[in-house]
Order: C-alpha cells, then structure tokens, then sequence
C-alpha cells in the first residue's frame, strides 16, 4: 500500500466545498492499495460552450485526483504536494453524465511524484489521458 496513514472516503470528501473540486461537484469513490477514484458531473459547471466536457475541467479532476494522492502519500505534519506539470490528452467528447477518473503512481520520489490519470465516461470510453508531476516540499513554519 501507498498511502502514508489510514484515511477514508467521506474524509476526501469532508473537504471544504468552497474550492475548486468542490465547485464542481468532484467526489472521491474508492482507493485501492495504489489507486484513487473519483467522478465529477458534466453539466453547466463543467461544459464548454460547444456543449462538450471542457478539457480544463478534465484537467481539474486529474490534478485533484493526483494531489490529492501524493497529500496522502506523505507526512503532511512535514510536507506538502503541489502540482508541477499537468499533461492532458482529450480523446472523445462527453455531453452528459458522469465521468471518473482513476489515479495511479508511475513514480514516488522524495522530491516529485508522478500520477498517470484515466478519465473514462459512464460507458468506460477514455475521453482523457493525463499525467501529473507533484512536487513535495517542505511545509513552511507556522
């Protein structure tokens, strides 16, 4: 197992409302020993004018997903994750319904980590690829 201490579902998703996942209504689903789930809706939030999934918003429950995952991988009272780097490839459009993104490690160094990120729709079609590079840094003093 990955994880760093013992945490589960509804504390992902205890988190403040008022941020960015929040606001579009991304929900954290399972965590396997060295993956995390989530979903987010495409609806009005989430749309581009076109009436498609806008890629930003698949690029916002990739990075969530990934910073999340490093957060849970390290010793918070020490350290912190922030996103580097997000890649993002967008394969198909998604007009309605669910999407979910599964988290994986590719690398867990004690400077960066990397996550690669599916994002599938209700029918398990990928519409996203991403990779995500998190730097650990040291929590600043109080």
């Amino acid at each position: 197992m990955i994880w760093f201490k013992p945490f589960t579902i509804d504390m992902l998703n205890s988190r403040p409302a008022n941020h960015l996942g929040g606001l579009l209504d991304i929900r954290f689903t399972r965590a396997g020993e060295d993956e995390l789930e989530a979903t987010m809706p495409v609806d009005d939030r989430t749309r581009q004018p076109a009436g498609i999934l806008h890629g930003g918003a698949s690029a916002v429950l990739a990075e969530t997903l990934g910073s999340v995952a490093s957060t849970l991988c390290i010793d918070t009272d020490k350290y912190m994750a922030v996103g580097l780097e997000i890649n993002a490839n967008h394969l198909r459009p998604v007009k309605s319904g669910l999407v979910r993104g599964v988290c994986k490690m590719v690398h867990r160094g004690a400077k960066t980590h990397v996550w690669d990120i599916r994002i599938v729709d209700e029918r398990g079609k990928m519409n996203c690829i991403s990779r995500l590079t998190v730097a650990i840094v040291p929590r600043p003093a109080a």
